[in-house]
């Protein structure tokens, strides 16, 4: 099999470390428009080959797109209007717009949308690592509109990186991801806006970090050019959740503001059942 991977960042160049390395596949193309990671990638060892994207269309039997969401809208109608036999599935963290463009195209078969639920703050083919996708979920949406050959190619590329498949449809996932992904990275982009602006008059205010401050505002260092598209095509769930977020963190102000100590204490002790629930499902 040969595959082509589209977009050689973190979760493209991760994915190609592992599809080599579980011996899914014997030949791996790369595209990229940004000529900087073709060299990265070339001498990671991460692509056989960078060719432009028709060549490296004819030339695959799997196509993945692991570019952000707006990018994948945009090319994924092209790319099937190209493929034959080929197998295309995307990597993005939304999939009701993406799904919506290519609804009645002819090819529609050979689509299989996904979504693999890991990744780090950093970007670029220097950021793919082995082992980023073992035991994560892999989600993989509106099965039913796929051609059963297709699904099975992509059914089996996450079983060959040790993935836990969840099917679902696009409007649950974009529901679901929402509240699990997109709000960690708002609230990681709110919060560290937070500090900043605070630090401007308290220079030593880092001194005082520590892990937890750390681990909250990992997040911060994420990508603008990867979220903001996935804010703008899951705005009305994001909104949602934010406006959930907020009524929350009303209440934590308000009965710190008035003292309430037993309402603060209520408040901490029903975020603790997270804890629980994520153990339940690990």
């Amino acid at each position: 099999m040969t595959v082509t991977i589209i977009g050689l960042g973190l979760i493209g160049g991760s994915l190609a470390l592992d599809l080599r390395a579980r011996r899914f596949t014997d030949r791996i193309i790369g595209v990229d428009k940004n000529p900087l990671h073709w060299d990265q990638a070339m001498e990671k060892g991460i692509v056989d080959e960078v060719m432009k994207l028709h060549s490296g269309i004819q030339e695959a039997d799997l196509i993945v797109l692991a570019i952000p969401v707006d990018g994948i809208k945009e090319l994924l109608p092209l790319i099937l209007d190209y493929v034959t036999h080929q197998t295309v599935t995307d990597m993005g963290s939304s999939k009701l717009e993406i799904i919506e463009s290519v609804r009645n195209h002819p090819k529609r078969g050979n689509y299989v949308p996904s979504h693999p639920m890991a990744g780090t703050e950093f970007s670029g083919p220097e950021a793919a690592v082995t082992g980023l996708f073992a035991k994560k979920v892999g989600i993989i949406c509106d099965m039913a509109d796929s051609s059963p050959k297709a699904l099975e190619t992509i059914t089996n590329m996450y079983m060959a990186v040790n993935m836990r498949l969840v099917f679902m449809n696009a409007r649950e996932h974009d529901s679901h991801a929402a509240y699990v992904s997109h709000i960690s990275h708002l609230t990681s982009f709110a919060l560290a806006l937070t500090v900043l602006d605070k630090e401007k008059n308290e220079k030593n205010i880092f001194n005082l970090a520590s892990g937890g401050f750390d681990s909250t505002a990992r997040l911060a260092a994420s990508s603008a050019s990867m979220w903001v598209p996935i804010f703008s095509q899951n705005r009305e769930n994001v909104i949602e959740v934010m406006d959930t977020y907020i009524k929350k963190m009303t209440e934590f102000k308000d009965a710190i503001a008035e003292g309430n100590e037993k309402r603060v204490e209520e408040l901490i002790q029903e975020a603790n059942i997270i804890q629980k629930t994520l153990t339940q499902f690990a």
